[in-house]
């Protein structure tokens, strides 16, 4: 029974329940994906500029898009164990770093080849970013809460790619496409302002109180020389191998690259996962692929698509950029309850059935502007905001010595279907109209990811391998503040002592 000083949780509204220190760990996390979300789409933008100076054909530019993509896989794991042995705090800041001063950097681009290597380096923090801030935040908030953190901590990244498309309406006319990169620096020095005064998660802090020696999650990689050797050189040929796939120097060998990469990265998955996990690896991280294949076509090249096939202006794309941005926010807001009030699975592919119906009609509209960005509202809302769970959902399939590193390594081996994404939208617009390409991709990735997620897929090939794992990790763990240590032995609902590895 509450007391009259403790009144119960109906009465108290949920975001005071929250408390000010998770809101602290959230504010920090959110700028990161602001600051995430603004250095990422601004390539998107000045595709065609970068294009146009470079001499690059549509395909040739849209494969700088996937530059990001093809290092997310490494940025993912090494950043996630590093979260996982040193605490969250320390990747999210490491993360950030990296993929603010690498944006930086595209500003002094002198060709096609330093652009995309600069890219690279991108895409290794924001997988960072990713997988750390989603980590810190779900482990700071109450675990009834934890759909809402997950929302609210992806709409950064649409408020950002707001923010960057009015950037590019008044600096690129102006001063050119590089004062965008310039300009994606600027936010560093706020976001680890925040940072530098967050306590560690108290979840990983009990975690790592119960064990002898901190986690280790790529030890299964380098357990012994031989081991270690062997891994080094299939880590490097997955990254030449997809350097190959998306960039002229693979020319005539891109089917043998992609599989060459793409068992590279298996071996690599099962490795990781062990005995118990490695299905569970290899089912989620194909789940993301086909989530991203069905978000990114239309994300990466919608401005492409205003600006060649409706021949819009810079000021009408950054109109109709706001209605898309600001839908995904509204939809990552919305997912964020739906996910606590009905479950993060069960939100997700719902929400995604719906959006179907939206999907062709985006793409009839030709010459009505506020039709067009109302429709791509709703669209994003429901197809790209619903992503604002893919955090909760993940994280919810490891315990904690082990979240960060799997969620880092499976989201980003999956958002490879980022990188294909543009470019197989690029290549099937080859022989049609863009706009018929991207709505193709978009309808039928969305309907798969409909029946992996509902139907539960991975949890259930990951349960049939282990009968009696847990169904959400997340679910279980105590409700303490970001400061506040639970109990020994309680995160993840386990007995005292340490959790094993899965299940």
């Amino acid at each position: 029974m509450p007391t009259p000083q403790q009144p119960s949780r109906a009465a108290v509204p949920w975001y005071r329940e929250v408390g000010r220190a998770r809101w602290k760990a959230f504010l920090a996390a959110w700028l990161g994906y602001v600051l995430d979300g603004f250095d990422f789409v601004l390539i998107t933008l000045v595709l065609t500029e970068i294009g146009d100076e470079f001499g690059l054909d549509t395909v040739a530019a849209a494969g700088l898009v996937s530059g990001a993509f093809i290092t997310r896989w490494l940025g993912g794991a090494v950043l996630g164990a590093v979260g996982d042995r040193f605490g969250r705090k320390v990747s999210m800041i490491a993360s950030i770093a990296l993929y603010a001063g690498a944006t930086f950097a595209c500003g002094f681009a002198w060709d096609y080849t330093s652009l995309f290597t600069a890219r690279l380096l991108i895409g290794m923090g924001m997988a960072g970013e990713y997988g750390a801030s989603a980590t810190y935040v779900l482990e700071s908030w109450p675990a009834r809460f934890r759909g809402r953190a997950s929302g609210f901590l992806i709409s950064g990244f649409s408020l950002g790619s707001v923010a960057a498309a009015e950037c590019y309406k008044w600096v690129v006319p102006a001063l050119g496409w590089r004062w965008m990169f310039y300009l994606g620096l600027a936010p560093l020095t706020v976001a680890l302002w925040v940072r530098r005064s967050l306590p560690e998660t108290a979840e990983w802090r009990a975690a790592a109180g119960e064990r002898a020696a901190a986690p280790n999650p790529l030890k299964p990689l380098f357990a012994t020389a031989p081991r270690a050797a062997v891994n080094t050189v299939v880590a490097a040929v997955a990254t030449a191998a997809l350097f190959g796939v998306f960039t002229p120097v693979g020319a005539g060998a891109v089917p043998q690259l992609a599989v060459a990469g793409g068992l590279a990265l298996v071996a690599l998955a099962v490795q990781l996962g062990g005995a118990r996990g490695w299905v569970l690896y290899l089912a989620l991280s194909a789940t993301v692929f086909t989530a991203f294949l069905y978000s990114w076509p239309l994300q990466a090249l919608l401005p492409t698509y205003l600006k060649t096939e409706l021949h819009y202006d810079a000021g009408q794309v950054t109109d109709v950029l706001y209605f898309a941005g600001f839908g995904t926010m509204a939809g990552c807001w919305l997912a964020g309850f739906a996910g606590d009030r009905f479950g993060a699975r069960r939100a997700y592919a719902y929400t995604l059935l719906v959006s179907l119906v939206f999907v062709f009609p985006v793409f009839a509209v030709a010459d009505h502007l506020v039709l067009l960005g109302v429709l791509l509202f709703v669209l994003q809302g429901l197809s790209t905001g619903v992503s604002g769970l893919l955090p909760r959902y993940l994280g919810g399939h490891f315990p904690t010595g082990s979240r960060g590193a799997g969620l880092g390594f499976t989201y980003n081996v999956g958002a490879l279907g980022g990188a294909v994404a543009p470019v197989l939208g690029a290549r099937l617009a080859e022989g049609r109209s863009l706009g018929g390409a991207l709505a193709g991709l978009t309808f039928a990735g969305t309907l798969l990811v409909v029946v992996l997620v509902g139907c539960d897929v991975p949890g259930r090939l990951h349960r049939l391998r282990n009968p009696g794992a847990p169904r959400d990790h997340l679910a279980g763990e105590p409700d303490t503040a970001a400061g506040e240590a639970p109990a020994p032995g309680a995160a993840e609902g386990a007995a005292p002592g340490a959790a094993p590895p899965f299940g």
